[in-house]
């Protein structure tokens, strides 16, 4: 049996066993870990901002389009894949959530940024021209920083990370429809952390709504005004997402990823996936394998 996919924490892409931190430009990050065209997990915060190339990249299943001035976001423990055509380059940045929260007060700012919330939609943006190019600069100025190691420099580098997700979190406000603000958007967030910390457990929107205090009518009518899905979809697509993930590590049988999404048996998991996915488990791990296989 292949062994399970990789998680990979910053230490081990990082010659100089850096912790919490990893800037590069991306066309010499790609040369050097070629491996991580596979599907694999991050540990930490992963962002990649592209100046050039095509080809594809996929963040939890769903896959976007390369283009430049395209910038992405992932969360740790998201699965992550690409496929590229062409050169391909630009920016990444890996870091922990301690580096960034040991510079602020707000220990749940990369919380309050709609790029950082688990959601695949909002992660992937494509930046007009303008603001793109004041994002290179921005790179630029990182790289520099990063590889210069004078005093006070993890501050500067922090310094200008903030100053780059203000600037993309401003652009994407028009698309948050100025919820970012509101007490719906943020029920809505509460109720999604809730639902990635208990999707195993609790399957029933009844069970979220008594934690956030409202009734199951109030938390479905909510759902449904900003996402167009129900609370039990929510829930219900978490599971999915998981079940993906987990099939994809191939260090684990169906058996075992039926017990630890907590389903009865093996034939309740498939008949579950198969309704919601239009594949069997079985189905979905080859699919995967032979699409990789050819990358």
């Amino acid at each position: 049996m292949k062994k399970a996919f990789p998680v990979y924490d910053i230490c081990t892409l990082h010659e100089h066993q850096h912790n919490d931190l990893l800037i590069s430009r991306f066309a010499p990050y790609l040369q050097k870990h070629q491996n991580l065209s596979m599907a694999h997990k991050h540990s930490f915060y992963h962002l990649v901002f592209f100046t050039e190339g095509g080809g594809t990249h996929a963040i939890d299943f769903k896959s976007f389009d390369v283009k430049p001035y395209q910038i992405y976001f992932m969360v740790p423990g998201q699965v992550h894949s690409w496929s590229f055509e062409g050169p391909v380059d630009g920016f990444i940045i890996n870091f922990s959530a301690a580096f960034f929260q040991s510079f602020l007060l707000r220990s749940d700012y990369l919380d309050s940024l709609p790029f950082f919330s688990g959601n695949i939609d909002d992660e992937v943006i494509n930046l007009p021209a303008e603001t793109g190019q004041a994002i290179t600069a921005l790179f630029e100025q990182l790289v520099q920083e990063d590889g210069q190691h004078n005093r006070m420099s993890a501050d500067m580098v922090r310094a200008l990370m903030l100053q780059l997700f203000v600037i993309v979190a401003r652009h994407t406000e028009h698309d948050v429809a100025a919820n970012a603000l509101n007490y719906n958007y943020t029920l809505l967030q509460s109720f999604r952390k809730l639902v990635d910390k208990n999707f195993a457990a609790l399957r029933l929107p009844k069970d979220y709504a008594a934690m956030l205090y409202i009734t199951p009518n109030h938390l479905n009518a909510l759902c449904n005004n900003i996402l167009g899905i129900s609370a039990g979809e929510v829930i219900r697509n978490r599971v999915i997402l998981e079940a993906k993930r987990l099939l994809v590590n191939l260090g684990l049988n169906i058996n075992e990823i039926a017990s630890q999404l907590n389903f009865e048996d093996n034939s309740y998991f498939s008949k579950f996936f198969k309704k919601y996915t239009g594949q069997t488990p079985e189905e979905f791990r080859k699919q995967n394998l032979t699409h990789h296989d050819k990358h």
